[in-house]
Formats: structure tokens, sequence, C-alpha cells
């Protein structure tokens, strides 16, 4: 079953008649939010509900910081690849083809390395999609978690695979805002229970330390909390479809396009930061109320008890009654991620046969063809694994710690981006770059640890 074709679909094309004048008022600029809106449902997902209470569970308070870092950081980098999507309307995969370096049967080196992280990250969606098939198992008893797996996975291939962007935008919104402002409700109930936190915890929480038993997990939460690297990587597919390249138009010498494109690449910096914003105060939400409930009962989320631990954090703060609005906001959450994911990936994945010399992404009708196909085979291979593994918090890990470790490409493209391809009269100021670097610097580092602790 694929999508229906259509002609008319300028989504990818730089059609003169597409360009738009850029809103100079917040209130205009309002209106075209949306791409780090549907990479936020992504972030507060598996990374925030899962990783996070399993990380505060076993570091108490003391990794906050790297919470804090790994949501403010990598955030840089994602607004360097969507400076470059909106200068030149190339995706992802389209850009890292240019990258220097060899190619193997006519593909670039950067592909084949995306194709192997992809691969490896199958494994932590098949834990995510175990997840939400525990969560209705707990929710509806009368059926196994293996069975709710499999109708989760094609309940969310049905909904993605004819999906356009404004049916993902409009939903990942849905999805999140509720249960994350739940999430920020209960850490301020939490100061009238048993479990209230002190100002000199938080403050252990920056003292950057890591205790030990807890490297683990904090690496693969910096790889999946904030935007992760495969957030960053599919940020320039949305920020296409939401019309910011289309709307600047072909690259030209007229002054004119200059002054559109910095326009359009101002909307997406208020897009990126107020995402940010939400995803950084809902993530220390989640760690904060791990490791004031879980860490603190010892009671780390593993195996098919993993839903009915992490419940604790809102069982304790807002009462019994709790647990079905948890349940809820477990499924929403875990879905949305799930639900992105498929969005985003089959996308991907399209795109990277497109660089194999398979079809031409920018033709519409294959190109929707191709999603569509691959929008039913990615949950299916999701569903597979994890009835296959049946240990969602150690396959969440792995594909965190996998994904993490194509940072090392990701800050690579991003530095392609912004020395040697970047128009020089759109050159950024002093400010970004600092940032930027000290997020490469942050990034590489982490890389470095995972390698060292790997071999």
């Amino acid at each position: 079953m694929s999508v229906p074709p259509n002609p008319a679909d300028v989504t990818y094309r730089l059609d003169p008649l597409s360009i738009r004048q850029p809103p100079t008022s917040l209130l205009a600029t309002l209106r075209y939010l949306g791409p780090s809106l549907v990479v936020t449902a992504s972030v507060i997902g598996s990374g925030e509900l899962i990783m996070t209470t399993t990380l505060g569970a076993k570091a108490g308070f003391a990794a906050l910081w790297v919470i804090v870092l790994s949501c403010t950081l990598k955030v840089a980098v994602q607004i360097q690849y969507g400076w470059h999507a909106v200068v030149t309307g190339e995706t992802t995969l389209e850009a890292l083809s240019r990258l220097r370096g060899p190619r193997w049967r006519g593909v670039r080196w950067s592909v084949w390395l995306w194709f192997a992280a992809k691969a490896a990250q199958l494994i932590q969606y098949g834990g995510i999609v175990g997840g939400v098939g525990l969560t209705l198992a707990m929710a509806f008893p009368s059926l196994p978690a293996t069975a709710w797996t499999w109708v989760a996975a094609i309940s969310v291939a049905a909904l993605v695979f004819r999906g356009h962007y404004r049916f993902i935008e409009r939903a990942c919104v849905a999805m999140v805002a509720g249960f994350s402002l739940f999430t920020l409700y209960c850490v301020v109930l939490l100061q009238q229970t048993p479990y209230r936190l002190s100002w000199g915890e938080l403050l252990q929480g920056f003292a950057f330390h890591i205790p030990p038993g807890a490297l683990g997990p904090a690496v693969a939460v910096f790889g999946i909390t904030g935007v992760s690297a495969d957030e960053i990587m599919s940020y320039p597919y949305w920020c296409v479809e939401k019309g910011y390249a289309r709307f600047t138009g072909r690259r030209s010498d007229d002054p004119e396009w200059v002054r559109r494109a910095r326009g359009w690449i101002r909307v997406m910096y208020v897009d990126a930061l107020l995402s940010m914003g939400i995803y950084t105060a809902t993530t220390a939400a989640f760690y904060i109320l791990g490791a004031a409930i879980l860490a603190r009962q010892q009671a780390v989320p593993a195996g098919y008890e993993m839903i009915r631990t992490i419940s604790r954090i809102y069982t304790e703060s807002f009462g019994p009654s709790a647990l079905w609005i948890f349940l809820a906001g477990a499924f929403i959450v875990l879905y949305s991620t799930m639900f992105v994911a498929c969005a985003s990936t089959s996308r991907m994945f399209a795109d990277a046969f497109s660089q194999c010399g398979w079809f031409d992404y920018r033709d519409s009708e294959s190109r929707a063809r191709w999603i569509g196909w691959i929008a039913w085979i990615l949950p299916t291979c999701w569903a597979i694994l994890f009835t296959s593994f049946r240990a969602p918090v150690a396959m969440i890990t792995i594909g965190g710690i996998a994904i993490t470790l194509t940072l090392g490409l990701v800050i690579y493209a991003a530095y392609d981006f912004r020395y040697r391809r970047l128009d020089p009269r759109l050159r950024p100021g002093r400010l970004y770059d600092a940032w930027l670097w000290v997020s490469f610097v942050a990034i590489a580092a982490v890389g470095v640890r995972v390698l060292w602790e790997m071999f």
C-alpha cells in the first residue's frame, strides 16, 4: 500500500512561484513555527520517559547537568542544519552525499555510515514500540504486551504512510502538550510529599560528576535527549516541508534574496529556540521525578516492569488515582516518538535510496510511493525486534549509544555547512559561532568517551 501521488506537489522544489516574504513581527512569525515542534514530539519520548528517569534512578540528582547540557548545547548544530536547508533546499542525505571523502559503489562514505547507524537504531525503536505495548497491556490486560505491540506498530504505519507535513505537525503538538504540562505540575506537587527536593540536592546536580554505574545510561541520555543526532539530521526535512526553503527561493546574487534568506533563517531560529525551552524544561522535570522518587526507592526501570516502575513518579507525587493519567500520558509520549520516528525515518531512508540512484527524491510521485512502503516496513521491523528481545530499556540504550556514535558525522557535516558551503553574505555572529564550537567540543568529548568505554 502506498500514498496516492500528487503531481502538483512542489514541496522539495524551489519554484519561483512559491517565494514568500518573511514575517517581520513576532505574532506573524508564530504562524510559521512548527518544524522544531515536530522534533520536540520525538525528543519528549523514550529519552525522557524511559532513559531520563532510569538515569535519575541510578545517579540521583548528580547527573542533572548532563540533561541541561544535552538539551541546550546540541541545538546549535540543529540550527546549522536548518540554516543549510533554508538556504539551499537540500535534504540531509543529499547534503551528506556532498561531503568530501571516498565513495563505494557510487555512494559517499557518509551515506553508508548513516545506513549502518540507522540499522542499529532499529533496535532502539523496537524498545519504544515495546514500551507502548507494555503500557497498553498494563491498562488493558485482556491482551498480552506482544499483541499490543503489533497493534501499536500497525496503527502508526497506517497514520504515517500517507501523512503530509501539516497532519504530522498538528498531531505532534497535540500529543506532547498535555503530558508535558502534567509532568511539570507533578514536580510542583512533589514538594507536598515525603519526596520533596531541596536546593542543595538541585545544586548537587551541577557538580559535573557521574556516580559509578551510571556512565552508560548518562552517555545514552546525552545521545537521546535534547536533539539527538537523529533529530538533528531529520530537522532539514521538516524545515523544507514547512516551506522555509521554498519561501526563500533559489540562491542568487540579488540583495533581495539575501534579505529574504535572513528573514526565514530568523524564523527558523525562533522555531528552534522555543522548542529548546519546552523540551529542556520537560526533560529536567522527568529527571527530577526519577531522582527524587525512584532513586530514593532504589527502583530502577527494567524489563517488563519498566512501565510499572516509572509510573511511581506520578503515583507517589499525585496519588494512586494518577496511574491512569500516567498510562495515558506514557502512551502519548512513547507513541509520539514512534510516530515522528516513522515519519522522519521513512523520509530519510527514501532519500538515502535516492542517493544510491534508485529513484529521484524530488519527484513527488516516486517519493510518495517509497515513503509509503517504508512507513509500513519500519514498524513491522520494530515489532519483530521487540518480540524477539523483550528488553525495552536495554534495547533503547543500545540504540541510543549507536546513534551517539554518529555525532562525529553530524558535527563534521555541520562544520562543512558553516565553513565551506555557507554563502559569505549570510555569515552568523560571533556569539552563534562560539555556541556552535562549544557544542562541537561537547559532542566530540561524549563520542570519544563512548569509544573509550567500548574498546
